[in-house]
């Protein structure tokens, strides 16, 4: 009996001490700029709704009115190019695909009308990437409908895709009935919705995405310019998409990187294309200026170990399948805490890949960042004898 206990107390320091190594550390904090300083409120801004997210947890870190269902206008171009990406990602179209600039798509969205246009000519073709540039910098509704027309056949038959491809993205308040953003009834979104966008379509297709940052694109004759005047201002701003019609307002969805950290601002219902663009402006600089996003682990790499069961290999190695960032206020990165949820017991076999657990970090009882915790190596089922020692072992301790 008291050889028993020994060696009970024994299994149970062993299993303190792995307990305790488990519990992923922040990296050495960065010397803090501000020493825990409150952050001020964010600039005012002229506008029905309007938010500032962080690309690295999608985090709000501002806003008002932000889950008000608002007409989108030109930004719903966004998700028209989302959608172009998700499909040429598919095989379904190719950069070179000869798109027709129907009579429909013209006479709806060409130069005839009061929106914007590309100017490609009727009843004529045009590589699918050199419309995509004409819809995406020059915001123009006929190549966005072309574009449309091409991919599913008709706007309406888009439009599904479209909201298909919002759910998955998470836009829970948002419904498209066409490709442009011009005005019609259920159409809507939300500033948080079309940042989540925005966000997406960085993430997933960055390629296209470098599209947006163009400053300008000729088609025949017309040069136009790209109406985002971020692009000029500031050269950290690298997209992403003006909107205007009477019904929405002046609206201006807006993405900077600046070092490893990135964000995303979503102004609608604005006054004028200046406010849209100063307000936009301000709201990057405020985000900059007062948080600061760091990398706590990298993708593939071991960040703990946990005990297993009846395998090849007595222990795994856990990490993280994407590299976890988060962003906190400036001078907090060092009262970060992370932990750890995993599974009391792991039994053999274990995939590479496999979710085991999940990993959080908190800041003021708040969390600001969690991911999935994945087996970084397989471990294979050991063999018979292994098995039934690791059963007698398991048994004891439970016991």
């Amino acid at each position: 009996m008291k050889s028993r206990f020994a060696l009970a107390a024994l299994l149970l320091t062993s299993t303190l001490g792995l307990a305790l190594a488990q519990t992923p550390a922040p990296k050495p904090a960065a010397p803090p700029a501000s020493d825990a300083m409150p952050v001020p409120p964010p600039p005012k801004v002229t506008g029905t709704s309007w938010v500032l997210m962080d690309f690295a947890s999608g985090n709000v870190l501002a806003g008002d009115s932000y889950d008000t269902r608002l007409e989108p206008a030109s930004i719903t171009k966004v998700m028209t190019s989302y959608v172009l990406a998700a499909e040429m990602a598919g095989g379904k179209i190719k950069p070179d695909d000869q798109v027709m600039m129907s009579e429909n798509a013209w006479r709806t969205g060409g130069a005839g009308t009061d929106g914007s246009y590309s100017g490609f000519e009727v009843n004529k073709t045009a590589p699918l990437e050199a419309m995509e540039k004409g819809m995406a910098v020059q915001s123009g509704n006929d190549a966005a409908i072309a574009l449309a027309e091409h991919v599913a056949g008709s706007e309406d038959a888009f439009a599904a895709l479209m909201n298909a491809y919002a759910k998955r993205i998470g836009m829970k308040n948002t419904h498209f009935v066409n490709a442009t953003g011009l005005s019609a009834q259920g159409h809507y979104s939300t500033a948080r919705d079309l940042a989540l966008l925005g966000r997406a379509f960085v993430r997933d297709y960055p390629e296209t995405y470098a599209y947006n940052k163009i400053k300008e694109f000729t088609v025949g004759p017309i040069t136009q310019p790209n109406r985002n005047r971020l692009l000029w201002l500031d050269p950290t701003v690298d997209g992403i998409k003006t909107g205007h019609h009477s019904g929405a307002g002046y609206c201006l969805m807006a993405s900077a990187k600046r070092g490893d950290q990135r964000l995303i601002s979503v102004v609608m219902g604005s006054t004028s294309d200046d406010q849209r663009t100063s307000d936009s402006q301000a709201l990057l600089n405020w985000g900059f200026r007062f948080f600061e996003t760091h990398k706590l682990y990298d993708a593939g790499k071991a960040i703990a170990k946990q005990k297993v069961w009846k395998g090849a290999a007595d222990e795994v190695s856990l990490g993280v399948a994407e590299p976890l960032l988060v962003t906190v206020p400036r001078g907090r990165y060092a009262q970060l805490k992370p932990s750890m949820d995993v599974p009391k017991t792991l039994v053999a076999p274990l995939k590479q890949g496999q979710k085991i657990g999940t990993v959080k970090v908190v800041l003021d009882g708040k969390v600001v960042a969690q991911r999935p915790l994945v087996a970084i190596n397989a471990v294979d089922e050991g063999g018979f004898f292994k098995r039934l020692w690791d059963e007698f072992w398991m048994w004891w301790e439970a016991d």
